[in-house]
């Protein structure tokens, strides 16, 4: 199909190529506010009014929706604990449009028409502590004395743990398990297919935003680690820490035997234990590498290092002593004497024999006694981590970047490190350090995240929610088929398989020409900017992929255009209804004509009887790949 394109526009010059060209260079401009030429681009001139009025839209991110009352039952993420979110709300506050589409991209995987009006009626608050409620159907635990609530989203396929039981010397374990074994075992495909699938459809969507912050947080790749059941417990796991206790997070990933085996924790040498794990324990999931202030800036304004070598050292010390949790087996016996077999079901085990029990000093004045245990030192461990000063900011500053906005200011980190520090924000949260329901809550319901006026706010999108919100919008299915091993590594970001335990980008990657930083520029280039194109003409331009026999359930990656054929009669109907979904606002007036130019242009004397249908996705193409969808803010 070709695409329309108007004969002379200021949106772009004419020409397929060179306005592809043209529109990728715009996405690379609109970084973040980075660039003259869309700095400030994408501002909803409607929120702007009504931002005081709008839930969190005051100067420090406090609500005013009235007297409070008692929000029953709603409870609270899976934890050590299972204890509730404390929160008490006031009257449903009416959102604008551009507000609602504005939480949408920020807090789920991309605006739906349905969810816009939802998020419209409820109000950013109540639709934040609602998402948070979200159950599947209850069931007992394996002791049959407690009933869990578990996530709406799991992940669930992909072979068992058999891969880690496989006891003959003489057969292969893929033997007789036909040509997909080494994908339905051992790699992350599996977990691709129900990522997508969840992402697009599953109602839980705030939950499975932070999972995918929190993955790319504390990062386990398949690219370095097997076994599908493994890495499906792993972020299973994140998903039902989501909105708990970030010292609980912290529990489970040092626990992980995923983790153990990705960063080389599990069976340490207590005489000369490898320091991976614990270097990446500082730097990458909870402290970094330079002291910050409590609003994240640099203390004394310069990097003065949070820790030294030798602190490193006296955390890899102190992580002795754990080996894989029992269940797994082989023909040759476990490694080293004394310790499990590597097996991925549970968290790790104490070994006594293998723990160095020598004092060490950890920070925060945290220190262990000599002939210490090594659960004993794992409670030290969590301890220093969770009283040092930079956990707050640093933790705060991630989940902002990932949320809401690549260039937080500092007033902004600071009310957020105030959710983390004192378990609190509003309505939200347990009063515990660390606690994350109150912490996603401060950062999506603070005036900067409700705000369309912010500076420099807003973030490239990721090719991960270009992915999911294209769909989402335009009515699709997915079996994520198509968004791992094509598209995902078409546009570098193939979710599982980042290249390292530094993710597929850096939080401070700079955004050239401006001094802002933005993210997603680390794996933005000529090449996956015109890709983002590719991906948007397969899906809507060449009616996306069709199911493929060999994934189970599967139903390919395509979009449905019916809802908008009713408006595509009328271009400036169909176009400013397009924009309003994705954008919360009509496109700027340059760039909104050259659209119905192209659009009006295609008529049924030059495209056939299904040219209304040829407008919508010409319409739907040229809106997604604007740089105000690119950009989100």
């Amino acid at each position: 199909m070709r695409t329309h394109l108007p004969p002379d526009s200021s949106f772009c010059p004419t020409g397929l190529l060179r306005w592809m060209a043209c529109v990728s260079l715009l996405a690379v401009l609109a970084s973040c506010g980075g660039g003259e030429a869309e700095r400030g681009a994408g501002t909803d001139t409607a929120a702007k009014a009504s931002a005081a009025a709008d839930d969190g839209g005051g100067a420090q991110g406090s609500l005013s929706e009235g007297s409070p009352s008692s929000w029953a039952g709603v409870m609270g993420p899976i934890d050590d604990t299972l204890s509730k979110i404390g929160i008490s709300g006031g009257p449903k506050a009416l959102t604008s449009q551009g507000d609602a589409v504005r939480l949408a991209h920020q807090a789920t995987f991309g605006p739906t028409e349905a969810l816009v009006r939802e998020i419209g009626e409820e109000g950013a608050t109540h639709w934040i502590a609602d998402q948070m409620s979200l159950r599947r159907t209850f069931k007992r635990s394996l002791t049959g004395t407690e009933v869990v609530p578990m996530p709406l989203s799991r992940y669930t396929s992909g072979g068992t743990n058999a891969v880690h039981k496989h006891t003959s010397s003489t057969v292969e374990f893929c033997q007789g398990r036909g040509d997909n074994c080494w994908r339905d075992w051992s790699s992350s495909t599996p977990l691709v297919w129900d990522f997508y699938r969840n992402a697009v459809n599953s109602p839980d969507q705030l939950r499975q935003r932070v999972g995918l912050a929190l993955q790319q947080l504390m990062v386990v790749s398949n690219f370095e680690v097997s076994g599908t059941y493994g890495l499906r417990n792993y972020n299973n796991m994140l998903l039902d820490h989501a909105f708990g206790n970030y010292r609980d997070l912290l529990r489970k990933v040092i626990l992980s035997p995923v983790m153990g085996d990705y960063l080389d924790h599990v069976n340490n040498d207590k005489l000369a234990p490898n320091e991976n794990f614990a270097r990446e324990l500082l730097q990458l999931f909870s402290l970094g590498t330079c002291e910050l202030n409590t609003d994240g800036t640099l203390k004394s304004g310069a990097c003065i290092p949070t820790y030294n070598n030798e602190q490193v050292r006296a955390y890899a010390f102190a992580l002795t002593g754990w080996t894989y949790p029992a269940g797994g087996a082989t023909p040759w016996g476990c490694w080293p004497r004394g310790a499990n077999c590597q097996f991925y079901d549970g968290d790790m085990v104490t070994v006594a024999a293998f723990h160095d029990t020598q004092p060490r000093a950890l920070l925060s004045g945290v220190s262990l006694a000599s002939g210490h245990s090594a659960a004993t030192a794992l409670d030290a461990v969590l301890t220093s981590l969770m009283n040092h000063p930079n956990i707050g900011p640093f933790v705060s500053r991630h989940l902002i970047q990932q949320l809401v906005t690549s260039n937080p200011s500092p007033a902004y980190v600071q009310r957020v490190v105030t959710a983390f520090n004192t378990g609190r924000f509003d309505r939200f949260g347990r009063g515990v350090k660390g606690d994350l329901a109150a912490t996603v809550a401060a950062v999506l319901l603070d005036g900067e995240a409700r705000s369309a006026a912010t500076s420099n706010g807003g973030r490239l999108r990721e090719p991960i929610q270009l992915f999911t919100g294209a769909v989402r919008a335009l009515n699709g299915r997915t079996d994520g088929d198509a968004l791992g091993w094509w598209w995902g590594e078409e546009l570098r970001q193939h979710a599982f398989r980042s290249p390292s335990v530094f993710n597929f980008y850096p939080p401070d990657y700079p955004v050239a020409g401006t001094p802002l930083v933005g993210p997603a520029f680390g794996i933005h280039n000529a090449n996956t900017a015109l890709n983002r194109l590719n991906f948007l003409n397969y899906l809507i331009m060449w009616d996306g992929s069709n199911p493929s026999s060999s994934v189970p359930n599967a139903v390919g990656t395509k979009v449905n255009l019916s809802a908008f054929t009713t408006d595509a009669t009328n271009p400036e109907r169909l176009v400013d209804r397009l924009s309003l979904l994705v954008l919360g606002e009509r496109l700027p007036d340059a760039s909104r004509n050259a659209v119905l130019t192209a659009v009006s242009s295609i008529t049924q004397s030059n495209s056939g009887s299904a040219y209304l249908t040829t407008r919508v996705k010409q319409a739907a193409f040229l809106v997604l790949a604007s740089p105000q969808y690119q950009m989100t803010r």
